[in-house]
């Protein structure tokens, strides 16, 4: 099961951009995301198929009512066996993960940047959901990450502390003395 959700982002020249996330519901992980100046519904149809192949595509799809999801998406998303689930109008609750990615994306992220355009946009989201799978941790994955990692003992090492996201945010490893 995965769900779909955009995101607003204003540049620092004033512009807005978007960004489709797809999250996977399994270990929290974007399947896919791109950027865009204008969103449409053929363009976020095109984002539903480049995510997933013919036979890695899930059964259900978890959307809102956006009108970004129009016919061209729908008939894209039908092409490869998804069935879509529509949340009720204005009920962000019922679709809680990309709600809280996008959440945890504008409190780690964004708050702390300024955008210029859309190139450096997904460079710094590829470089905050490499730091997000890889090493921020998650109560509901027990303290893992979406990408799970071995536990490096206690007294294996010196711990080195390695910058993410140009110094934003940082992860620490034992490192044989």
């Amino acid at each position: 099961m995965v769900s779909i959700d955009l995101l607003v982002v204003p540049t620092v020249g004033f512009r807005m951009l978007y960004v489709l996330v797809i999250l996977s519901h399994h270990r929290r992980k974007v399947v896919h995301f791109n950027v865009t100046a204008r969103p449409t519904a053929h363009w976020s149809g095109q984002q539903t198929i480049e995510a997933f192949s013919f036979d890695s595509a899930p059964k259900y799809l978890i959307r809102d009512r956006d009108s970004i999801y129009g016919s061209q998406f729908r008939k894209r998303v039908e092409s490869i066996d998804i069935d879509e689930i529509l949340t009720a109008p204005r009920s962000p609750w019922q679709n809680t993960y990309p709600e809280r990615m996008i959440g945890s994306i504008w409190r780690y992220c964004l708050d702390h940047v300024v955008v210029l355009n859309k190139r450096q946009l997904k460079r710094i989201l590829t470089s905050y959901f490499s730091y997000y799978y890889r090493w921020r941790t998650h109560l509901l994955l027990e303290m893992d990450s979406p990408s799970s990692r071995p536990v490096q003992l206690q007294g294996s090492g010196i711990v080195v502390q390695f910058p993410e996201l140009g110094g934003l945010h940082h992860h620490y490893e034992r490192i044989a003395a």
